[in-house]
């Protein structure tokens, strides 16, 4: 039976990689019904919805979602650009992958940065000896991805309830003398059930992998009552899982340890913002977001999405120069969420024996600084690595 695909290409590069994932899965036989599904900065801008309730009823009716990016701005940026008509009628921008991720409650993402043998910008450290080494990078971060500073709740100058809210905490003494029109607050939201989620997906990966912990990676000894909720969760789940353990790194020097010992973690978990860090922080080990996939999953909907952003300095460029490859692994774990876990695997098999021989690379691979000239200078086109791809199937 066919599956319908929602196609998601938003903005910038976005609307040039997706359909080259398409290709991908079509070659490796993949057989699907696809829809688009209307998203991004240009929606805002006509209608003043980035993320309209035509798309939302798309994605409730067939449930799963390839996204390909979107352009976000600050609030006065995103004012500027609305078309004249909608001005001044109380509009307010918000991202609309984050309004996604709410809507249908896509709590448990999972982004996976495992290297490619072969690829030049795998990340390479001195060994006791001088010589180089190149660990082996196979991560998987959890990130809880509705709450945190992510839940939008937020304010400059304050209401008269927030602030008294404020006020009755000891330590906003310190706050007291500024004067409410420059205070801005954003709250840090937890819960314990979104907690327990999230880290029974990781869980359960370990479990399946046969790694022997889980990394909490929070702020427990500063963020006592967030961080430390999902920490004391962890520790409690652990008495259901034999033989995996729980470990405890503190964000900031996880960022420090990663590029020491990057082959010592697994699978992470963290909130939504330091999650988010620590995916960006292991992404670099692996060559980039060029290689940066990501799904975002909740129990009726899914979408899948490469965690770079629009760049929409590069969107223009013909032929394109991007690399097609974190949105053709985004695709990958969409088809492994559906149980078409055969194709994506032939996949991935390519997209390696692309990466080890090292005959096609784009720019980025290339250590080229990115512009019109770098297909002159050796680098493939986004076409050219999808024929790569699809050529090694």
């Amino acid at each position: 039976m066919n599956r319908t695909i929602v196609l998601l290409p938003g903005d910038g590069i976005g609307k040039t990689v997706l359909p080259e994932s398409v290709r991908v899965m079509k070659a490796a036989g993949f057989d699907a019904d696809y829809v688009d599904g209307d998203i991004g900065w240009e929606l805002w801008c006509k209608e003043g919805n980035p993320l309209p309730e035509r798309t939302i009823r798309l994605l409730e009716q067939h449930r799963v979602g390839l996204f390909g990016a979107i352009t976000s701005k600050p609030k006065d940026a995103a004012a500027a650009e609305l078309s004249p008509e909608l001005r001044g009628k109380g509009y307010t921008y918000t991202s609309p992958i984050v309004g996604l991720r709410q809507k249908f409650n896509l709590d448990i993402s999972v982004r996976p940065c495992q290297s490619f043998k072969g690829n030049p910008l795998n990340f390479v450290r001195r060994g006791k000896d001088g010589s180089l080494e190149e660990p082996k990078v196979d991560a998987v971060i959890f990130r809880q991805n509705t709450e945190c500073l992510y839940s939008g709740i937020e304010w400059t100058n304050p209401p008269d309830n927030v602030y008294a809210a404020f006020q009755s905490h000891p330590k906003f003494k310190t706050f007291a003398s500024v004067p409410r029109e420059d205070l801005a607050i954003s709250a840090r939201i937890f819960t314990r059930n979104a907690c327990r989620r999230i880290l029974r997906a990781a869980f359960e990966y370990a479990k399946a992998h046969n790694h022997k912990a889980i990394t909490v990676c929070e702020k427990p000894n500063v963020i006592r009552e967030t961080s430390g909720m999902m920490l004391a969760e962890a520790k409690k789940m652990a008495g259901e899982y034999a033989g995996i353990s729980v470990w405890d790194t503190n964000i900031d020097a996880q960022m420090m340890w990663l590029t020491k010992n990057p082959e010592d973690y697994h699978v992470i978990v963290s909130g939504n913002m330091f999650g988010d860090i620590a995916s960006d922080g292991f992404a670099g080990l692996i060559g980039g977001l060029g290689f940066a996939a990501s799904a975002n999953i909740g129990d009726t909907c899914a979408v899948f999405e490469p965690t770079h952003g629009s760049a929409p300095k590069y969107a223009d460029l013909s032929p394109s120069i991007v690399n097609p490859i974190a949105m053709i692994l985004s695709a990958c774990m969409m088809l492994e969420h559906i149980g078409e876990t055969a194709i994506s695997a032939r996949i991935k098999a390519a997209i390696a024996k692309v990466i080890e021989e090292g005959k096609v690379r784009t720019y980025d691979m290339m250590r080229l600084t990115g512009s019109a000239k770098v297909c002159s200078q050796g680098a493939a086109s986004t076409p050219q690595m999808t024929d790569a791809i699809i050529a090694a199937l």
